[in-house]
């Protein structure tokens, strides 16, 4: 006859990519702190530099600062991003990818938080940005964007959720291009002056590279962990060095982009300045020798995002 009762120690995941994978068991209760870290504070950046581009964008266009509309459009965007990093958590975890990952142990390879109350959490997040979207929608009668914001939720699930999710096939960093550069971007302007001017075009080019740059330090960090657990992701496809030349450009062309902005708004050229965090980062993708190096490369590029988006916010509407 089984025994009645019940282990305390938690229960082991089940994973479908990686069975050989062990869940990592951390010890001790999850604290706030922890749930804090499950967010992956240093990508949010990410998701408030387009607002910050599409918003200033905007104001050239109508003259006209429609805060309440932006500050949706944040909340958009930042619960987007968060719902992404605990799906992401589940995803990976369930599958085993997170079991020898660089850094702090995530919440579901760690086996103290149940699987699905991270996957809840999760939704929960998408659940409210479609909420603060649907409020964008009848404030502005733009009512095809809510199919704008469905197919950005899908996609948000299926970078490492369902049978066959794009993050382990490679196409990640097309995807963030996509969706955290041009629709977050274009976006955010649509519904403030229902137009897309130039100035939007090209700092939606530049918040798309920013993020592509820091998926592929990310990506560079776990590539031995992500090659072992059968994660196909662009760095594992195209090697180390491919994936630092790539790096480099992604996180020097939005520069570019600035320079020719300065052109018609002279305070763009201030955004130079944060090549002072951005060349760093540079140099260490290309010199370190260990995974945990590569977490300041990440660091240092997300945060050039948002002073980059600042610097561009300020030239348009300074």
């Amino acid at each position: 006859m089984a025994s009645s009762k019940r282990s305390s120690r938690p229960s082991p995941v089940r994973r479908s990519g990686n069975p050989a994978k062990k869940p990592i068991i951390a010890a001790g209760p999850v604290t706030v702190g922890d749930w804090i870290g499950a967010a992956r504070p240093r990508t949010l950046p990410l998701a408030i530099a387009p607002v910050l581009i599409g918003t200033g964008a905007a104001i050239v266009a109508t003259g006209v600062f429609h805060w309440v509309i932006a500050l949706a459009c944040l909340a958009v965007s930042v619960l987007l991003q968060i719902g992404v990093n605990f799906t992401n958590d589940y995803s990976d975890g369930i599958r085993g990818t997170d079991a020898h990952r660089v850094g702090p142990a995530r919440l579901t390879a760690s086996g103290r938080v149940p699987a699905r109350t991270v996957l809840v959490v999760g939704l929960s997040f998408f659940a409210l940005a479609a909420l603060a979207g649907l409020a964008i929608v009848i404030r502005t009668q733009q009512w095809w964007m809510l199919a704008v914001g469905a197919v950005a939720i899908i996609a948000a699930w299926f970078y490492t959720g369902g049978k066959r999710p794009y993050g382990y096939a490679g196409l990640g960093e097309l995807f963030v291009f996509v969706f955290f550069g041009l629709v977050a971007t274009l976006g955010t302007t649509w519904v403030q002056a229902f137009s897309l001017p130039q100035e939007s075009w090209a700092g939606a080019i530049a918040a798309g590279l920013f993020a592509c740059a820091v998926l592929l330090a990310n990506n560079l960090r776990d590539i031995d962990q992500d090659r072992a657990a059968g994660k196909r992701t662009l760095t594992v496809r195209i090697g180390k060095r491919a994936t630092q030349v790539l790096f480099t450009v992604f996180a020097l062309v939005p520069f570019l982009i600035a320079a020719w902005l300065a052109l018609f708004y002279p305070i763009a050229w201030l955004s130079l300045l944060v090549l002072l965090a951005v060349i760093p980062a540079v140099i260490i993708i290309w010199t370190a020798r260990t995974a945990k190096e590569l977490i300041l490369v990440l660091a240092l590029t997300s945060v050039s995002s948002l002073l980059y988006a600042g610097m561009l916010f300020w030239a348009f509407v300074g």
